[in-house]
């Protein structure tokens, strides 16, 4: 069988955690993975998590390292700007409120945004991870503008009806659900489960809205 190809967008809204985590799950999966990251996401990468070297092996380990293909950012000629070239999704993750904008209204003059062009024209999976808040009326409409063309929009919003006892429990709640969306298989301890009898766990820490 064919391996899922998933292109990976990462900017410059604080949140370089997830990131990192979900191409690693992506890449342990055995999905191929399609980077593109920009100025300020690289600059987000190095800030928040030390990491300067976007090489592949840096970015997932050398086991899985063969399985992602960083491309130039400015690089729209790229086989990733193509309509023709088939993939499973993509992800942008974190994506900053420039960068919404810049998808929501159609701007294409680098290989991010054209690549997420690509994907809404050709009605396949886009989903974009927003970090940024609290949000402007704007920045609102350009994610129901995204929404109504087509574009899933997955807040990085943890729940903490399982408890969370460390960060990266929090960063694998929401990197979990981005696998879920892209149907991806995972092993992150996620998903919410209903008590198994009757009083075995207190109402709060089980219930949903």
């Amino acid at each position: 069988m064919t391996p899922p190809k998933v292109v990976v967008g990462i900017t410059g809204a604080s949140g370089a955690a997830y990131a990192v985590r979900l191409l690693e799950c992506l890449t342990a999966a055995g999905t191929q993975v399609h980077l593109v990251v920009s100025p300020h996401g690289r600059q987000l990468l190095a800030e928040e998590l030390d990491l300067k070297d976007l090489s592949p092996p840096a970015l997932v380990g050398p086991p899985h390292a063969d399985q992602v293909t960083l491309h130039r950012f400015h690089d729209v000629g790229a086989v990733i700007a193509s309509g023709s070239f088939m993939t499973d999704g993509m992800v942008v993750c974190p994506c900053s409120g420039n960068t919404l904008a810049q998808i929501a209204s159609g701007t294409a003059d680098n290989l991010l945004t054209r690549a997420a062009a690509v994907h809404l024209k050709e009605s396949r999976r886009l989903i974009v991870v927003p970090r940024e808040m609290p949000l402007s009326a704007i920045e609102i409409e350009n994610m129901l503008r995204l929404s109504r063309s087509g574009g899933t929009i997955c807040p990085a919003c943890p729940g903490f009806y399982l408890r969370p006892a460390r960060v990266q429990d929090l960063v694998d709640f929401v990197v979990g659900k981005i696998c879920d969306l892209l149907g991806v298989p995972h092993d992150l301890h996620t998903r919410w489960r209903p008590p198994t009898a009757p009083g075995t766990a207190d109402e709060s820490a089980t219930g949903r809205d």
